[in-house]
């Protein structure tokens, strides 16, 4: 087990080096120049000079290979990101104040996606061609059609308009009052965690069909064995490996998610950060968050791959 979990913390270093460069290259051909925001901004006048002189300040006049070294030297060495262009703060520190918060609405959204996918999902499969399998598929298809970037928005619009109720959009960090924190991260995180439920509703419910009509599932029902006994026990084990992997290939529909909910509801998470630095054109930041993003990303699906081996015994590492 160790040395596997060596080997692939290892394997991540190449490719968050290929992802880095990557990153690092494609932003920079995003339309629009962050010297030409800047002169616009502060009035400076448009001349060869003046933006000659900007370049040379925030390090932009040198070659992109020896920017991109400088970046990636600077991360590797001493855990430094850069300084963002327009603040001129540290993009480490912007990095760990929001990164709680996205983590905290990531992580609320998938507790609520599983705590109704796996249940739904499980007895749907048990109650097949019931009215209840009917329904909860009908409402599984409805949550698969309706864009939660939609219904962020109309959460937003209609009951202010119908009741006078708004989600409070003055933002309580979990430190300060972790129930207000909650409280306020239960409405996004509803949205997309019903959003996610979805697929994995679906993807439970098939995987419990199949182990159900397995011989050893059907010898413990011959045996007299208990129904919450022989489901729980022998058949969900085994119908979760396949819903795991699922799990860690949502986990950047997750992020995207967060993104769009931090933007609709005003939480200054990773995603806001994000749009706004885009936006700006601060290229330290947008790579930055990108950076974190795909390392955590890479981390998520390591965890899976090693749950493996909970859920199946037979599952060996080397």
């Amino acid at each position: 087990m160790q040395a596997y979990i060596i080997r692939r913390l290892l394997i991540l270093i190449p490719t968050l080096l290929f992802a880095s460069l990557i990153v690092f290259s494609v932003v920079r051909m995003i339309p629009g120049d962050v010297i030409d925001l800047m002169m616009s901004q502060n009035d400076i006048a448009a001349d060869k000079k003046s933006r000659e002189q900007l370049q040379a300040a925030l390090g932009l006049d040198q070659p992109m290979l020896v920017q991109y070294l400088r970046w990636i030297g600077g991360i590797a060495l001493q855990g430094d990101f850069g300084r963002s262009l327009w603040q001129n703060t540290p993009v480490t520190e912007q990095l760990a104040q929001r990164l709680p918060v996205t983590f905290e609405l990531g992580l609320f959204a998938l507790t609520i996606a599983l705590l109704v996918a796996i249940p739904i999902g499980v007895y749907s499969a048990i109650r097949q061609d019931t009215a209840g399998d009917y329904v909860t598929r009908s409402i599984s298809l409805l949550m698969l059609a309706v864009p939660s970037f939609w219904l962020g928005t109309m959460v937003m619009v209609f009951p202010s308009i119908w009741w006078g109720w708004s989600p409070q959009v003055k933002f309580v960090p979990f430190g300060e009052d972790p129930a207000q924190s909650l409280v306020q991260m239960a409405v996004p995180a509803v949205i997309l965690g019903f959003a996610l439920s979805a697929v994995t509703m679906r993807m439970t419910r098939t995987m419990m069909l199949e182990v159900l009509r397995q011989d050893y599932i059907r010898t413990a029902w011959a045996k007299g064995l208990d129904e919450k006994l022989v489901v729980l026990r022998h058949a969900l084990r085994n119908a979760l490996i396949p819903v795991v992997t699922l799990v860690g290939l949502q986990v950047p529909i997750l992020i995207g998610g967060t993104v769009i909910m931090e933007q609709i509801f005003v939480i200054p998470g990773m995603g806001l950060l994000l749009l706004d630095a885009v936006s700006q054109r601060d290229y330290p930041i947008v790579t930055g968050v990108f950076m974190v993003v795909g390392l955590a990303v890479m981390l998520i699906n390591l965890l899976v791959d090693l749950s493996y081996g909970v859920l199946d015994p037979k599952v060996r590492y080397r």
